[in-house]
């Protein structure tokens, strides 16, 4: 069930134009400036955008593996423990964390990992 930093890394490089920066402690995502999610070594875990809605569910529903991180406008960002997801959930996520962020144009360039899976 647990997911691996690499497999993590492959996720988020499917997406386009994502940037990574390095912080010290952590890397961060970015699509076209604006941050979609955060990945820490130490602890194992990555910080995604969501909505304020879903954040709250997943926390709700397994705070095991999902805690609150914080909220900022109509979002709620939300840490991950990838000891406790499996690869095509958290898959989703990063995808919807991607699309919260990234423009129009872009995001009709990658498939919805959801959509995929249905197929």
């Amino acid at each position: 069930m647990a997911v691996s930093s690499d497999q993590f890394f492959r996720v988020v490089d499917a997406l386009v134009d994502v940037q990574r920066a390095e912080g010290g402690d952590y890397s961060s995502f970015s699509v076209r400036g604006k941050r979609f999610g955060y990945y820490w070594p130490r602890t194992q875990t990555v910080g995604l955008k969501q909505l304020l809605s879903e954040q709250q569910a997943l926390v709700a529903e397994r705070p095991d593996v999902f805690e609150e991180q914080f909220t900022s406008g109509g979002f709620g960002w939300v840490v991950v423990q990838l000891a406790g997801i499996e690869a095509d959930e958290l898959a989703e996520l990063v995808f919807e964390a991607w699309r919260l962020s990234a423009p129009e144009d872009l995001i009709a360039q990658v498939p919805d990992p959801a959509r995929q899976a249905r197929r």
